[in-house]
Order: structure tokens, then sequence, then C-alpha cells
């Protein structure tokens, strides 16, 4: 599979032009998406206290204080409590 940069698509897409597009087409697509988030985001800055809170949420995760939960669980505990 040819993985192709975002800027090869037409910036004028829209839904019924992605559900028209072969699954191979709808792949790379999403490749070219993720690739794209991936550097923007590693080119964002955090502020400080963004990065405090983060460090807070891994320290209490290391010590046992609370856990990670993936997704489907979370979805599953919505209005159960």
């Amino acid at each position: 599979m040819v993985s192709r940069p975002l800027s090869y698509y037409p910036s004028d897409v829209n839904a019924a032009d992605v559900k028209a597009l072969s699954l191979e087409e709808k792949l790379q697509m999403m490749e070219a998406l993720w690739d794209d988030l991936r550097e923007r985001f590693e080119q964002t800055e955090i502020s400080p206290e963004q990065k405090a809170l983060l460090d807070h949420r891994r320290a209490r995760v290391r010590e046992g204080a609370t856990q990670l939960r993936d997704w489907d669980s979370v979805k599953m505990s919505i209005g159960k409590a």
C-alpha cells in the first residue's frame, strides 16, 4: 500500500466522497490523517499547567492510587453510577 501525504487529497472532500472510496483508499487516507496529526501533536507545546497535571496523573498510576482504564470499560461504566 502506498501512503500518500495529506496534501494529495482535495481540501473539499466530504462524507459522500469518503464513502465512495475503496477500502484501500480509505486506509491510505487514514494513514495520511494519523501521520499529519502525529506531526502536529509533536510540534505542539503544552502549558506548564497541563504538564503538571499529566505528571500528577502518571505518578498516581505508578503509585497504584488509580488505574488506567481502556475506552470500552469507560463506555460500559457511563451512566451506571
